[in-house]
């Protein structure tokens, strides 16, 4: 087993844990260095190999799994959040997460077996769903194989992760920024501290006076030398979770909640804490799969105008009323509709009900009254 860890200065790595038969490879853990221990942010997928990766991995930082204080998980999903519980239970660490994703884990935990199944059928049959992409899911139902969740032994956090709290790190200054889109509550965590390589250290006295929270005073980092060489005036650096990739748009769906009765609007909330991100503007960012990357400002922009983009394109699709299941069937995707997976046309719908939200929400799109399944047209 070969384990990639980075070593990204001053007491942050970053250690590639795999995920089982998924393109994307990996999640980037990244460890953050204390003066009270080291702590996780994201954990990995709940396999065996993923776990002696990442067990190898915190060794190879200099420290032992038991050392571990304490694990921050940007959001719910199983390539996060995985093993969480297998992380406690090795060392004793807490679990901090944002209250919007604790919520999802709770209930993915206590819901009945079937429950699952039977909200997909009802969500992709109002959406417009074919039979034979109905079938197999009504024959899974009948004979009781509601689908096991991936994630459900992943631990129940027991500490929330406020939004813009300076989270109780001793010897560092890591920040909560809220970024719904991804999830309910994705949190990205900044850094604040003066980036070891992108931003020079200063003469004496010259950030005397530097606005923003914490600006020259000094920040003790792990071990008692001083974090990062410089102060919460630095852009410092991002953890950024799944919300800002270098190469991947994430995937803006709608929040799966049987019992939300009030439509939410995903893709705005993701629009809106990127612009968030661009004005923050981090020396680098350290995000949860590919590789750290800087200029987030123009990432941030790549990624509105690339939604912008299919907003208009999806307006255009429907001069002709589509329901969400034939919309998603005429956008652009990574490759041709025959050619994505099952599991992935129910993903694709999502999104393409997300951006419908979207647009009829800004009053470009409305739902054709009495349509039964549901179909939209432009406005």
């Amino acid at each position: 087993m070969t384990t990639q860890v980075t070593d990204h200065r001053d007491g942050v790595w970053s250690i590639a844990v795999p995920i089982p038969d998924n393109p994307l490879g990996h999640t980037l853990v990244h460890l953050l260095e204390t003066d009270r221990g080291p702590v996780l942010i994201d954990t990995g997928w709940d396999d065996p190999d993923s776990w002696d990766t990442l067990v190898a991995g915190v060794t190879a930082c200099g420290f032992a799994v038991a050392d571990l204080h304490g694990v921050l998980i940007t959001h719910h999903h199983p390539d996060h959040h995985g093993l969480s519980a297998k992380v406690r239970e090795a060392s004793g660490a807490w679990i901090a997460m944002h209250a919007a994703d604790a919520a999802v884990v709770r209930r993915t935990r206590e819901a009945e077996p079937g429950r699952w199944l039977d909200y997909l059928l009802a969500k992709l049959t109002a959406a417009g769903a074919p039979e034979d992409h109905l079938t197999p899911l009504r024959e899974a139902r009948a004979g009781g194989r509601g689908r096991r969740l991936p994630g459900r032994r992943a631990a129940l956090p027991d500490r929330g992760i406020e939004p813009g709290e300076l989270l109780d790190l001793p010897g560092r200054r890591l920040r909560a920024i809220w970024t719904p889109g991804h999830t309910p509550g994705h949190v990205c965590l900044h850094l604040e501290e003066r980036h070891p390589v992108l931003e020079p250290a200063r003469p004496a006295g010259a950030e005397a006076g530097a606005a923003g929270p914490g600006a020259g005073a000094a920040v003790q980092g792990a071990g008692g030398g001083t974090a990062g060489g410089g102060l919460a005036s630095g852009r410092g650096r991002l953890f950024s979770g799944d919300h800002l990739l270098p190469g991947i748009t994430p995937h803006i769906g709608l929040y799966e909640d049987p019992d939300e009765r009030e439509a939410t609007d995903p893709l705005g909330d993701y629009l809106d804490s990127l612009e968030r991100i661009g004005r923050l503007a981090p020396a680098e960012v350290l995000p949860a799969h590919q590789h750290a990357f800087t200029d987030a400002e123009g990432r941030v922009g790549e990624l509105i105008a690339h939604h912008e983009e299919r907003l208009s394109g999806l307006r255009a699709l429907l001069r002709e009323p589509r329901t969400p299941w034939q919309l998603a069937v005429a956008m652009e995707w990574n490759r041709p509709w025959d050619r994505i997976p099952y599991g992935s046309r129910n993903i694709a719908v999502s999104e393409a009900e997300a951006h419908l939200r979207r647009l009829v929400k800004l009053g470009h799109a409305e739902r054709v009254p009495g349509s039964d399944p549901a179909t939209y047209r432009a406005v």
